[in-house]
């Protein structure tokens, strides 16, 4: 994770732009390669059948039901929609123009408590983050309050008064008023000089304490990682996840023993702060071949908004594989890296990430591997609803692909 650009904890279900509504058909997509996306390989002439928005089966061999619209997708690829593992996405839309750009709230006297929101200024805690979709209904979010976001590292370190040692103890301090709070909110007082947590912030932090929501901590060295997970002796109900994990290759083996999952940078390998020196390509490769639940997110590209090459840096790890020297992922695990993995790391495995039966019906058909940069995707159903493909790139294409000699529009009128 860049430490010089602060992200909201975002996840997000499915790739499409915009939606149409619902309907309760059932739909049977057939005669593709199947990626459920649970890490099992490519399945030849599969079938994924979608009934009300869910998944009701997924394989090869499923003859499509009586009545069912049947989709014939001989030739291309059906997968699970992908989930972008940490994003700003809706978050950010011009960095450098304020009024565009909600990614933080400087003079807010909250942290914890903000609800999709990184952190206050001077606050490790980055505030709530969401599951959300790209249907183009105007209900993008699946599940709001999925998860608190931490800082710890350089970035904690810088919010904590300058030293690791203070981003620690500010933590295990917030949490011991959280717990204060949680035995006796009339008794709580979050305006004394003493309290770092106003009552909204102590109130968010209940869910996190006693395990119902998931810990998102960006950490990046290896010694850092390990006093992480150490946090788990005292309080032992955390649903921790290591976001970033640069270093986490070093300490794998404890990362896989606490089964913590991490959402890591796919191809980090510059040491762009002090606390990277050890950042290598073959991370997410050596964590996962010792036993680490790995996502991949494209929280350390270079520039913002990068969930469409999320495919690419997959299919980049298994590019690794036949790199002497390096560790990279197999097909089926890679692809599981951008699609089941981030949502199990957030609890919402059983809801969203593969075609397993159950799911939600977030489908794309590609006209080739998914993983492979020349291939795109032909068709998107978000919740079992196919969704037009159009975008802003393409709606401008349209307009000036033939632009003729006329009137500028209003905006550019003085």
């Amino acid at each position: 994770m860049m430490p010089r650009r602060r992200l909201a904890p975002l996840l997000l279900a499915a790739s499409a732009l915009f939606a149409l509504p619902a309907g309760a058909e059932t739909v049977a997509i057939t005669g593709g390669t199947l990626a459920i996306g649970d890490g099992s390989p490519p399945i030849a002439r599969g079938t994924v059948v979608l009934r009300d928005g869910r998944v009701v089966a997924a394989g090869a061999g499923i003859a499509p039901p009586a009545g069912a619209r049947v989709i014939d997708a001989t030739g291309q690829w059906i997968a699970a929609g992908i989930v972008a593992g940490f994003t700003d996405l809706g978050i950010v839309g011009v960095e450098g123009v304020e009024q565009t750009n909600d990614a933080m709230a400087k003079r807010s006297p909250f942290s914890a408590a903000l609800d999709v929101a990184p952190a206050a200024s001077g606050s490790i805690f980055a505030g709530q983050g969401a599951v959300i979709d790209l249907g183009a209904d105007m209900d993008a979010v699946t599940k709001p309050r999925a998860f608190q976001f931490v800082e710890f590292g350089e970035t904690g370190a810088a919010r904590a008064g300058g030293s690791r040692l203070a981003t620690f103890a500010l933590f295990r301090n917030a949490l011991a008023q959280a717990r204060e709070f949680a035995r006796n909110p009339a008794a709580f007082d979050g305006n004394s000089k003493e309290s770092l947590l106003t009552r909204a912030d102590a109130a968010a932090l209940g869910p996190v304490l006693n395990g119902q929501m998931p810990l998102l901590v960006h950490v990046e060295r290896a010694s850092d990682i390990l006093a992480v997970l150490a946090l788990r002796q005292d309080y032992p109900a955390l649903r921790l996840v290591l976001v970033g994990a640069s270093e986490g290759w070093r300490v794998a083996q404890q990362i896989a023993a606490a089964r913590v999952p991490v959402i890591a940078a796919a191809l980090a390998d510059l040491p762009e702060s002090f606390e990277q020196m050890a950042a290598t390509q073959s991370n997410v490769g050596r964590m996962a071949r010792a036993g680490v639940r790995v996502a991949i997110s494209s929280v350390d590209a270079s520039e913002p908004h990068n969930e469409a090459r999320l495919t690419q840096m997959a299919g980049n790890l298994v590019a690794l594989t036949r790199v002497p020297g390096a560790t990279g992922l197999d097909w089926g695990a890679a692809f599981a890296a951008i699609t089941s993995r981030p949502a199990e790391a957030v609890g919402m495995g059983g809801e969203i990430g593969s075609l397993r039966p159950g799911r939600r019906a977030d489908v794309v058909l590609w006209d080739g591997d998914p993983l492979e940069l020349a291939s795109a995707p032909v068709a998107v159903f978000i919740d079992g609803v196919r969704q037009p493909l159009a975008n802003h790139q393409s709606q401008l294409r349209k307009r000036y692909l033939n632009a003729a000699p006329g009137a500028l529009p209003k905006a550019y009128e003085r």
